[in-house]
């Protein structure tokens, strides 16, 4: 498959960042990469429609300049495996991809293979949400990986024990990606669904993990409270620590509790129980 790359220079605070990466993750933008000052963004290039990026980065304030070009899968995957090198947690886990060779001497050895989705735990929200998984209890409960990018946190919390695990993604990448690492890593009893927060109705679980960003956290916040049993608890990440307020105002207006959260180069993922 051919990719277009999009590449924006910009001046935008973070939250300005996170909401052009929301309007170009609606036009069909699957992949997006973060430097400073730089955002670069991928998408399929028979979904790609030059006139709707140029309306959408004509009204987005500070934006500098921006290229667009087309990219060779093949050459993508050649740069990424060139520099994509396994993440460990201590003796707790060990994420990799197919062409690394196997770990011995952690709890889990993970096999990821991301392709274009997110979750390789090389970004921060990832590895904060496995810092999470550490501690948080998960044996012998219900667990939602809601966003479930590669399924890398669904594959871990059933590696934990988990009694049921559901992921779900709107991607349809991620969605066939993230049942190819669950055959990968031998957890093929984790539910794997195409679609979002609709997909929750009656449904219930004792832990979600929400990986997502904050505008789609707070739209979807009542419903993910509606399938949360009593006790339950809600990991939430995909912002930065100046929108944690707006995410915590989201969570207590819906019943939920703050607890903490964990930080990471600005980066958030939060607590919340349901009493």
């Amino acid at each position: 498959m051919q990719y277009t790359e999009l590449n924006i220079t910009h001046h935008q605070e973070p939250i300005q960042t996170e909401i052009l990466i929301a309007e170009l993750g609606e036009l069909g933008f699957d992949s997006f990469v973060e430097n400073p000052n730089e955002l670069l963004a991928y998408i399929p290039s028979e979904n790609f429609i030059k006139d709707a990026v140029l309306d959408l980065l004509g009204r987005t304030p500070r934006i500098d300049k921006f290229k667009i070009k087309e990219i060779e899968e093949q050459n993508w995957n050649s740069v990424w495996e060139s520099s994509y090198e396994p993440v460990r947690f201590d003796n707790f886990c060990n994420i990799r991809a197919p062409f690394h060779e196997p770990v011995s001497d952690v709890k889990f050895d993970l096999i990821i293979e991301p392709k274009m989705s997110f979750g390789t735990a090389h970004h921060e929200t990832t590895s904060l949400m496995i810092e999470w998984l550490k501690t948080e209890p998960v044996k012998e409960k219900r667990v939602l990986d809601m966003g479930c990018g590669t399924g890398v946190l669904a594959i871990l919390a059933k590696k934990l024990g988990a009694e049921f695990v559901e992921a779900i993604d709107n991607d349809e990448w991620a969605f066939e990606n993230t049942k190819e690492n669950i055959l990968r890593n031998k957890t093929l009893e984790i539910i794997v669904e195409l679609g979002d927060a609709e997909n929750l109705n009656g449904k219930k679980f004792d832990l979600i993990i929400a990986n997502i960003n904050r505008n789609i956290l707070i739209r979807d916040m009542p419903m993910y409270e509606k399938t949360m049993s009593k006790n339950a608890v809600i990991l939430l990440s995909g912002f930065y620590k100046s929108d944690l307020d707006a995410v915590s105002k989201s969570c207590i207006d819906n019943g939920l509790q703050y607890v903490s959260h964990l930080e990471k180069n600005n980066w958030v993922a939060a607590k919340f129980v349901k009493v």
